[in-house]
């Protein structure tokens, strides 16, 4: 296990959804298989809704990275093939994982960005649609919260959002989406942050996550970035330090909006 998987503390809040499947895959990754091994195993195949789906449910199979050709971009490569390279690493095991409880929505990335890609090539810059994507790929949370949650987040206004409105949290359910970012998360320190889309509906489990985003990302929504910065260990219950309003008047962590967004340790 030289990359690390062994680091990984199922018990942080943010795995909370991902923790049953992970911690079996970590298991298997650590009798010696391979990430992409691990990742094609049948059994247990968890989706969020309790359901044993199995890799053949999945719409790709995972893959050395050797056999990415040179010459080919990779999301055109998942693609053509159904294939994804994977190498054995953090970055790629959590982007499986994430393939597992939210197929449709990671399918949906993929085909967005082949189209972009067979409709302008590959170029030295990716654009503002592929730039979005990858954006949200590596780095998003998902967030269903109430209205006054919402506008705090926008607002940037932190001691309103984690202090004052911290009962409405109860209320809330986020979910990081981003596996660069829960490569990240691995060894969390205070600045990092996420690319937050708000879903309108409440989600019970991942599967229904998966549904809902099925229908709110599309290409012409995504260009607009509509993402919110996020410090994630500011949400209530992801750090013990958090329960001291004092821990949100760190001003190079909790920017105000007047740095348009800006923020610290953005992944992706």
């Amino acid at each position: 296990m030289a990359f690390g998987i062994e680091t990984i503390d199922w018990q942080a809040p943010w795995l909370g959804p991902y923790r049953t499947l992970g911690q079996a895959l970590a298991q298997q990754v650590g009798w010696g298989q391979s990430v992409a091994q691990a990742l094609n195993h049948r059994s247990p195949g968890y989706r969020g809704d309790g359901q044993d789906v199995g890799a053949s449910a999945l719409p790709v199979r995972f893959v050395s990275q050797s056999l990415l050709p040179a010459d080919q971009a990779y999301e055109w490569f998942i693609h053509q093939t159904g294939q994804c390279p994977t190498r054995d690493g953090l970055h790629d095991f959590f982007n499986g994982l994430v393939w597992h409880h939210l197929p449709r929505t990671k399918r949906l990335l993929n085909r967005m960005q082949a189209d972009a890609i067979g409709a302008q090539g590959i170029g030295a810059v990716r654009g503002p649609l592929r730039d979005a994507l990858t954006l949200f790929d590596e780095n998003a949370a998902l967030l269903a919260c109430p209205d006054a949650l919402w506008q705090a987040l926008q607002e940037r206004q932190w001691e309103t959002l984690f202090v004052t409105h911290r009962d409405l949290w109860k209320e809330a359910r986020i979910v990081v989406f981003g596996h660069a970012l829960l490569e990240k998360l691995v060894h969390p320190r205070k600045g990092m942050c996420a690319h937050v889309l708000r879903v309108p509906r409440p989600f019970d489990d991942l599967a229904q996550l998966d549904d809902q985003l099925e229908g709110l990302l599309t290409p012409q929504g995504l260009q607009t970035k509509p993402f919110q910065p996020l410090p994630v260990l500011g949400v209530p219950g992801w750090s013990a330090d958090n329960a001291d309003p004092a821990f949100y008047q760190d001003g190079a962590v909790f920017r105000g909006a007047s740095v348009h967004g800006q923020s610290p340790e953005r992944q992706g």
